[in-house]
């Protein structure tokens, strides 16, 4: 299995199929921060980074839009004082999909 953060987002279409249990198993295992929430019946990636105030949770958010815009694939972001959460999954299939 190749390393994730060598990685890059890949648009999907709808015919793609999600990531297997036994795959997020594996790749759970290289982003061990992170959980797989399911919401609505779609699993997701979340993750809450905290910061001491909410002009620094604002300027994470903006960092992470920057990224998610160059890359194409767009995140949830709820910025809040001290702490933002940001949740990933792939719309074209409602889950999560592996990149290639």
């Amino acid at each position: 299995m190749s390393d994730l953060a060598q990685q890059k987002c890949e648009a999907c279409r709808p015919s793609s199929q999600p990531v297997s249990q036994p795959e997020m198993e594996q790749f759970k295992a290289q982003i061990p921060e992170w959980d797989v929430i399911e919401v609505d019946g779609v699993k997701q990636l979340s993750r809450t980074y905290r910061f001491p105030n909410f002009v620094s949770a604002l300027a994470f958010t903006n960092r992470v839009g920057d990224i998610a815009e160059a890359e194409g694939h767009h995140p949830a972001l709820l910025t809040e004082w001290g702490k933002v959460t940001v949740t990933w999954w792939t719309h074209a299939i409602s889950g999560l999909h592996k990149m290639t």
